[in-house]
Order: structure tokens, then C-alpha cells, then sequence
């Protein structure tokens, strides 16, 4: 149970800094929902090329070496920049990826350079999660105003656990993680976005010792895009749909 508490405490901490994250929760199960009333918590992000790839998975083992019960980058864990999260009516999925693939036709994502340039860490306790920080750009911004207009038609005010994917013995889903998903487009977006990669999780001795250690910016670029299901604590989770880039 302290575990739990601790973990859902990290959460609050990273949703009050308007940061996206990925937790470190055993994911594995979906829950299969139907109907008309059936609704699905996405996540549309982007997924990095190989140096951001090769920075973050580097940075996983650094922190996986001093807190083995962090979590790896791993098909439950995708290294990836969250664009948006929204609830959308599940009967409307394929309209949500038709919509998102007609904005990423529209847009040259491949074209972005994007500017990693510091680590970062919320803290919790005596551990805290880690992450690297991209700086906002101009067409990265457009990409997600537009995202957000397209999947509108499709989206709902809120969902409830059966929106995510869960896990037989954590089948609830914290409302912390539903009201951020809910309001993501006022209080995640804009201004307000910071676009970073989730790393692990270690003690802060550690993290802060790493980010006391010098940072070598360097660019990188979206090698894809797609859409996931949300699983506890904002896990890009599942993957529903690879998107398409304009070729």
C-alpha cells in the first residue's frame, strides 16, 4: 500500500508541474470495453529517433543500475513525446486515426528538429522521476493545436477506469489521472506544454548527481507517430494505430 500511495503521490507531483509521464506499474492486460457508450483514454505522441533513443535507453540503465525496481523502456514503457491525451468514444476510433493521419499528411513532422537540453526529475521522497526536457518549437506547437482540433468532434469530457488499461490488481484509476486527462487541452497545451522523454526512476542522491554532471544538447527528430491507449498513471500503454507521416 506504500508503494501505491507513493506512486499515485508522484503523479499528483508530475500533472502540477504539467508534465506527461510514464510510471512504473506492471501493464499488461486491456480491459475490453463496447458499445455506444464506450469511451478510450489516447494518448497521440511521438516517437523518437535514434539519438533521442540512444540518450534515453543510456540515462534507463544509468538509473536502472542504482534502483533495479525502477521501470525499463519497454513495449508497457515507450520512450515517447506526448502531443495530446484526450477521452474519445471508442465506436470512433478509426475516425480519431483518420483524423490524426489527415493532420500529419498536412504537416512535414519528419522536417522537426527538436533541442534536448537538460535532465530533469519531480521528486517524491527520497526518489524521484527523470526525464529529458525538449525545447517547445514553433511547428511542434502548430502539430498539436491542429491534433487537438481534428480529434474534437470524436472526444468526450471524461472517462472512467474501463477508458484505460488496468491491470488485475490495480484496476482502478487514479482521478488525479482522469481530471488530467479531462483538462488536458486547457491546462497541458500551448503555453502551458513541455515536451520531454521520460527516463526512470531513481533516489535523488543519484539525479541529482546527474544533473549536476555537464548536459550535451543535442537535436533529434520524430521517427513516428501513433496512437495508445492510456494505462495507470499516463502509460502510453497499448498501441491502437502506427500514424503515417506526409511522405
Amino acid at each position: 500500500m506504500s508503494n501505491m500511495l507513493r506512486r499515485r503521490r508522484l503523479f499528483s507531483l508530475v500533472c502540477a508541474a504539467g508534465l506527461t509521464t510514464i510510471m512504473w506499474s506492471g501493464i499488461g492486460f486491456s480491459r475490453e470495453t463496447a458499445g455506444a457508450d464506450s469511451v478510450t483514454a489516447i494518448d497521440i505522441l511521438l516517437e523518437p529517433d535514434a539519438p533521442m533513443l540512444k540518450k534515453a535507453e543510456a540515462t534507463n540503465a544509468r538509473l536502472r543500475k542504482v534502483f533495479p525496481t525502477g521501470f525499463a523502456l519497454d513495449e508497457t514503457h515507450r520512450a515517447h513525446i506526448t502531443v495530446i491525451q484526450r477521452f474519445v468514444r471508442t465506436a470512433d476510433l478509426d475516425k480519431v486515426y483518420a483524423a490524426a493521419n489527415k493532420v500529419l499528411a498536412q504537416s512535414d513532422v519528419k522536417a522537426m528538429r527538436l533541442e534536448a537540453f537538460k535532465y530533469f526529475y519531480i521528486p517524491t521522497g527520497e526518489v524521484g522521476l527523470a526525464g529529458i526536457l525538449a525545447k517547445p518549437t514553433p511547428a511542434l506547437l502548430k502539430l498539436q493545436a491542429n491534433l487537438l482540433a481534428a480529434v474534437a468532434p470524436y472526444t468526450v469530457e471524461t472517462g472512467d477506469s474501463a477508458a484505460f488499461v488496468t491491470t488485475p490488481d490495480d484496476p482502478v484509476i487514479d482521478p488525479v489521472l482522469i481530471t488530467y486527462v479531462s483538462t488536458f487541452a486547457p491546462n497541458s497545451s500551448g503555453e502551458k506544454f513541455t515536451p520531454h522523454v521520460t527516463t526512470g526512476v531513481a533516489p535523488k542522491a543519484d539525479l541529482d548527481k546527474m544533473l549536476a554532471e555537464p548536459f550535451d544538447v543535442f537535436s533529434f527528430s520524430p521517427a513516428g507517430a501513433a496512437v495508445y491507449q492510456l494505462g495507470q498513471f499516463g502509460t502510453a500503454s497499448k498501441k491502437l494505430k502506427q500514424l503515417t507521416f506526409a511522405k
